[in-house]
C-alpha cells in the first residue's frame, strides 16, 4: 500500500527554502532548483507552485521566495507525493497524546527547526496527535529523506535540514528503542523542509 506525506492538507509537505544568514551584505540569492531525480519525479502528486522541469526562484535574505517567471512571492515551496517507505517501529518514541506539545517542541529544536518553523509544524500536527492516547513517532532526517526524494539545489545550500515525521496512533504504550536524533547546526544559506505522514 502507499503512504503519503502530509502538511497543509492531509498529504502536503513543505519545502521551505530560507536564507538564515541575514547579515550577509547580499541582496538576494538566485536559487535554481534544477529537478528531483527523474526516477522519483513520478512520485509527485501535487505541487505549488506547479513543478514542471524544476522551480526557479529568488531567495531574499528574509527567507521569502520570488518566482523568476511570474514574480509571485512565496514563503515556501510545496509538494506532496506517494511514499512507499516501510517503518518497522522498533525505534522511535512513544508519546502520550497529552504530552505532544512538550515532546514536539523539544525534538524539533534538536532537529534544527526554528521556533517559527516548529510552530508551523505543531499547529498542523497537534490536533492529529493529542486526541490519541499514545502515538508512536519516528523522525526521518535528511539522509533518509534523500533516499526517497533526492533534491538538487543550485547554488548548493550550506546547511540542509529535511524532517519527515512518521506517526501511528496507539491505544496502549509499546516498548521501542529511543531514536537517536542527529542535531543540525545551521550556518550560512539554509534549506529547510518539513512534513509528516501517518503509518497505515
Amino acid at each position: 500500500h502507499e503512504e503519503k506525506y502530509s502538511n497543509l492538507n492531509e498529504e502536503l509537505i513543505q519545502a521551505n527554502l530560507k536564507n538564515e544568514e541575514l547579515k550577509r551584505q547580499i541582496e538576494e540569492y538566485k536559487l535554481d532548483i534544477i529537478e528531483y531525480q527523474s526516477k522519483n519525479k513520478k512520485l509527485l502528486t501535487t505541487t505549488y507552485p506547479k513543478y514542471k522541469d524544476g522551480w526557479k526562484v529568488i531567495a531574499n535574505p528574509d527567507g521569502t521566495l520570488v518566482d523568476e517567471i511570474s514574480g509571485r512571492e512565496y514563503y515556501g515551496l510545496y509538494w506532496e507525493g506517494k511514499n512507499y517507505t516501510k517503518i518497522n517501529m522498533t525505534k522511535g518514541f512513544v508519546v502520550k497524546g497529552e504530552d505532544s506539545i512538550k515532546f514536539l517542541e523539544e525534538k524539533l529544536n534538536e532537529l534544527g527547526l526554528t521556533d517559527k518553523e516548529s510552530e508551523e509544524f505543531i499547529v498542523y500536527w497537534l490536533p492529529k496527535l493529542e486526541k490519541n492516547k499514545y502515538n508512536y513517532i519516528y523522525f526521518a532526517q535528511t539522509e533518509e529523506v534523500n533516499k526517497y526524494m533526492p533534491l538538487e539545489v543550485n547554488p548548493k545550500p550550506d546547511t540542509v535540514i529535511r524532517v519527515l515525521m512518521y506517526y501511528k496512533p496507539l491505544d496502549k504504550k509499546i516498548e521501542v528503542k529511543d531514536q537517536k536524533i542527529k542535531n543540525i547546526q545551521r550556518h550560512g544559506f539554509t534549506l529547510v523542509e518539513w512534513g509528516g505522514t501517518p503509518i497505515k
